[in-house]
């Protein structure tokens, strides 16, 4: 048991016994002096009753509170997810007294660029915070305190204004690698040496742990890419086929698939040999990276084919992509290939398909357009 609940019990059962002792003598006495005294006896044997029930449901939150925050914590390293250790994090802040938004900035994540990742605040919200850069003399403080004044017009009683906030540095191997902050919504709210000392013991433990799960997150993607053409690699475009086709027809949305093959390459290859035909894939790549809006997947399948996975996307948004490369890559010559076209097969997904079978009926598209001419695109049967 806790050491303050152990002291606060012990304490009640001695001012019980004290007082059931005094009481006990005050009965044997039948003065009217002894009926006031037992009276005010009864009184304070009430109060300091209240007092310690008071005091045991605050040392009993305090201690459930303190017992989520370390488990919480304790967690923290039974996984190497990125997105698991950032969501664990910041569920571990909902313990941070007077704290109702919570924001954890990686300086740099998986992709080389910032991460944040927040609870109780829009990710707009968020990205409108200040940086926290520490004083401007550069020294390395224990914490950063912010707070937001608003003027009349502005503030009018509005409940989702942030009033303050706090952070702390997020170290690993004594190294910055960001910071972990908290918010409040109340106004007049300031966080103090207790939050600070919370929210310390958090990022102690999220630290490592975040930026452990990061560099294996970084590790997890070079292995996802293609060495040649930086596109991702033929075990990804797969993995990613079957994951997107299940949400797909779970929630009833669009998919289509693009599948490419550069047209008469293993004569291209013959010509100006394999070295010279690599740059040839890699310009190929290249041009469909171009052409691929930011939701699109484009992958190199394997050889001189590549695909593109176009979510929440129809058989027509396909069929543009896919001239839009043909145009890309046939608009001059590359190196020593000379002019290049592309023939695709293109297949939207229907009712009964899974990742296998709509990369199926896209290839079996692609091997018609291949049958009948250069620089074709061809249409799976939806049927």
């Amino acid at each position: 048991m806790d050491i303050a609940l152990v002291a606060i019990a012990a304490g009640a059962a001695l001012a019980i016994a004290v007082l059931t002792y005094a009481l006990v003598r005050l009965f044997r006495s039948s003065s009217r002096g002894a009926e006031e005294r037992l009276a005010a006896a009864v009184g304070e044997l009430n109060a300091r009753m209240e007092t310690i029930v008071r005091d045991l449901g605050d040392a009993l939150e305090r201690a459930e509170v303190e017992t989520r925050r370390t488990s919480r914590l304790g967690e923290l390293a039974t996984t190497i997810d990125l997105d698991e250790v950032l969501a664990r994090t910041l569920e571990a802040t909902r313990e941070v007294a007077r704290a109702d938004a919570a924001v954890v900035t990686l300086a740099e994540g998986p992709d080389g660029r910032p991460l944040v990742a927040t609870l109780g605040l829009s990710r707009d919200e968020a990205e409108r915070q200040p940086p926290i850069t520490g004083p401007p003399d550069g020294r390395r403080a224990r914490a950063v305190g912010i707070s937001y004044r608003y003027g009349a017009a502005t503030q009018s009683g509005d409940p989702d204004l942030i009033h303050a906030g706090i952070a702390v540095p997020l170290l690993a191997d004594g190294s910055p690698v960001g910071h972990l902050a908290v918010f409040t919504r109340s106004e007049g709210v300031t966080f103090g040496d207790e939050a600070v000392e919370q929210l310390e013991e958090i990022a102690t433990r999220a630290g490592p742990a975040l930026d452990n799960a990061r560099r294996f997150q970084e590790a997890r993607k070079l292995a996802d890419l293609d060495a040649l053409t930086g596109l991702h690699n033929r075990r990804f475009f797969h993995d990613t086929l079957a994951r997107e086709v299940a949400r797909a027809q779970r929630y009833g949305r669009d998919l289509a698939l693009a599948v490419f093959d550069v047209d008469d390459f293993k004569a291209v290859n013959d010509r100006i040999g394999h070295l010279d035909g690599d740059s040839v894939l890699a310009e190929a790549a290249r041009c469909i990276r171009d052409a691929v809006r930011s939701a699109d997947i484009p992958c190199r399948v394997g050889g001189d084919e590549f695909g593109v996975i176009l979510p929440e996307s129809s058989r027509t948004d396909a069929e543009r992509l896919s001239r839009r490369i043909q145009l890309a890559l046939g608009a001059e010559p590359v190196a020593e290939g000379g002019l290049l076209s592309l023939s695709a097969g293109i297949a939207a997904l229907n009712g009964r398909d899974d990742g296998r079978s709509l990369f199926q009926r896209a290839d079996s598209a692609l091997y018609r357009a291949k049958e009948s001419g250069k620089g074709r695109v061809v249409t799976a049967d939806a049927s």
